[in-house]
């Protein structure tokens, strides 16, 4: 695990209640008896009314500073085998690499654009529905970058045919893509959208297969730091990042 930042957005004063259950603590529902054990201050005095108005800042458990109440953004490295989504019956899901407390956060973490189960790369995982539409709206145009192995080289045609925008059976083109060859039967792929196995398509309309899919950046977040099946928190500002690498602590 990288070191992590927290979310840089103006602090609004919210109930006691609601503001454990957004972070995982527990459930509205529980926040009561929840709070009777005392292990939750207001400005160093033992709070126990879930109906109090706080300031997140305000506010410590067992001592510690309330875990990223304005929202999070994780960048996480998936492996070969794990799913995008929460329910463990369809296999190891990205998210049991968290901690446990993320697991329960409400609204719950989901990935800015998915990845196959045998795809691998940069995932984008928040908890900020806003963000998530941004990043994967094709009015956006947010850049996603793949390097993919092929089952042949990649030929110059290809190369027109995806800057001058293929048809892979939509109603439409797909937008115009950069591709370019990167060794043996390698190859790397810039898109400005998110189509259903898009990359996949794309290729099979010129007559490859793709063997292998891995991301190495989405929008301004690159993999630069992540080992296989590590993560690290983003900066974010509350605007929609569409330039470089935000920083980090």
């Amino acid at each position: 695990m990288e070191s992590e930042t927290t979310t840089r957005v103006p602090e609004k004063a919210r109930r006691l209640d609601q503001l454990l259950a957004s972070c995982g603590y527990c459930s509205r529902r529980e926040a009561r008896a929840w709070l009777r054990r005392g292990g939750v201050t207001v400005d160093g005095v033992v709070e126990r009314a879930p109906d109090r108005r706080v300031l997140p800042s305000a506010v410590r458990v067992e001592g510690d500073p309330v875990d990223h109440p304005d929202g999070i953004v994780v960048l996480l490295h998936k492996t070969v085998g794990t799913v995008c989504t929460h329910d463990e019956g369809e296999g190891e899901t990205v998210f049991a690499r968290l901690p446990e407390r993320w697991r329960h956060r409400h609204p719950p973490l989901v990935a800015a654009g998915r990845l196959d189960k045998d795809a691998t790369g940069l995932l984008v995982l928040t908890d900020h529905g806003d963000l998530v539409h941004a990043w994967t709206s094709p009015r956006r145009h947010v850049a996603k970058e793949y390097v993919v192995l092929l089952d042949r080289d990649v030929r110059q045609e290809w190369v027109a045919g995806f800057a001058g925008g293929l048809s892979i059976g939509d109603d439409r083109p797909c937008l115009p893509a950069r591709l370019e060859g990167v060794g043996t039967r390698r190859a790397r792929v810039e898109l400005h959208e998110g189509r259903h196995h898009q990359v996949k398509r794309m290729f099979a309309a010129v007559g490859a297969m793709v063997l292998g899919l891995h991301r190495v950046r989405f929008g301004p977040f690159t993999l630069e730091g992540l080992e296989p099946g590590s993560w690290r928190v983003a900066t974010w500002d509350g605007s929609t990042p569409v330039g470089a690498v935000p920083g980090e602590g």
